[in-house]
C-alpha cells in the first residue's frame, strides 16, 4: 500500500512544529508525494496560530514545485455540542479540516459526551476527517460515531505519529480500521507531522492496515486525485 498524500502536518505556525510550509513540501517532494496539506492546530490550543493564519492560509488549492498543497486545519473539538475553534466563514475557505479532541481545549469525560462530541462534529459540514480517535483517555461509541461517519460520507484518520508517541492508543486505532473496513468507511492514512523528516511517513500505520487486511480500495490517500474525489462525494456549502 502506498500513500501519496500527506494529509497532517503541521508547521512553525504552531510553536510545537519545526518546520516551514516551504520544508514540508521540500520533503514531500523528495520522497515522491503527489500532495501535502498544512493543517496547524486551531487557535484554541496555548500555542497555536491566530485564527488570521486560517483566513490568509489560503482558499483554494495550490502547487509549489510539483507538489499540491491543500491548506487547511486541525481544528479542536471543544465540548459535547462537537463546537469547534474556528468559525465557519473560516473553515469554509480551506481545502481540508480535521477535528481531534486534545486536552488543553477538551478535558476527558465520559464516553457518552466523547461519542455526542464526535457525532456532533461529524455533522459539521466542513470539517472532513476526525483525527487521531484512538485514545483511552476519550473512550467512545465506536459503532455509532462511525455509523454517523459512514452517513454523513466523512473520512476517519488512522494516525501514523500515534504508533510512535501514542502507544495506549494503538489497539483502538486498530479496532476503529477493522470497524472502517466492515462498514465501508474510508480512512486517511497521516504522519502528523511536526518535523519535515517526519513528512510522508506512515509505515506503522501502514503494517498495521497491511496486518488486518484493510482494503486499499477504502484508503483515500494513495492519490492526489483519489483523495479530492472522495471528499466530493458529499455537497459542501459555499464558501462564505
Amino acid at each position: 500500500m502506498k500513500i501519496l498524500v500527506d494529509t497532517h502536518t503541521h508547521t512553525i505556525a504552531s510553536d510545537h512544529a519545526y518546520s516551514t510550509i516551504m520544508e514540508n513540501v521540500r520533503r514531500a517532494k523528495e520522497l515522491g508525494l503527489q500532495g501535502v496539506a498544512i493543517t496547524d492546530h486551531g487557535p484554541a490550543l496555548p500555542d497555536a496560530p491566530h485564527p488570521w493564519h486560517f483566513d490568509n492560509i489560503g482558499t483554494a488549492m495550490c502547487e509549489v514545485d510539483g507538489v499540491k498543497v491543500l491548506c487547511g486545519a486541525e481544528v479542536n473539538i471543544l465540548d459535547a455540542d462537537g463546537t469547534v475553534d474556528l468559525p465557519e466563514r473560516t473553515l469554509s475557505r480551506l481545502n481540508l479540516v480535521i477535528a481531534s479532541m486534545h486536552r488543553d481545549t477538551f478535558a476527558p469525560a465520559t464516553q457518552k459526551e466523547h461519542t455526542q462530541a464526535y457525532i456532533n462534529a461529524l455533522k459539521n459540514p466542513y470539517i472532513d476527517i476526525i483525527g487521531h480517535s484512538g485514545s483511552p483517555e476519550y473512550a467512545y461509541d465506536m459503532d455509532a460515531v462511525l455509523d454517523v461517519a459512514k452517513a454523513e460520507n466523512k473520512l476517519i484518520e488512522i494516525n501514523n505519529c500515534t504508533h510512535i508517541v501514542r502507544r495506549a492508543s494503538v489497539e483502538n486505532c486498530m479496532r476503529i480500521a477493522r470497524l472502517c473496513m466492515k462498514k465501508g468507511i474510508y480512512i486517511v492514512v497521516s504522519s502528523d507531522a511536526h518535523f519535515a523528516p517526519h513528512v510522508g511517513r506512515f509505515n506503522s500505520a501502514v503494517q498495521m492496515l497491511e496486518e488486518i487486511g484493510f482494503p486499499e480500495e477504502l484508503v483515500a490517500n494513495t492519490t492526489f486525485d483519489k483523495l479530492i474525489k472522495v471528499l466530493q462525494m458529499r455537497q459542501k456549502p459555499p464558501k462564505q
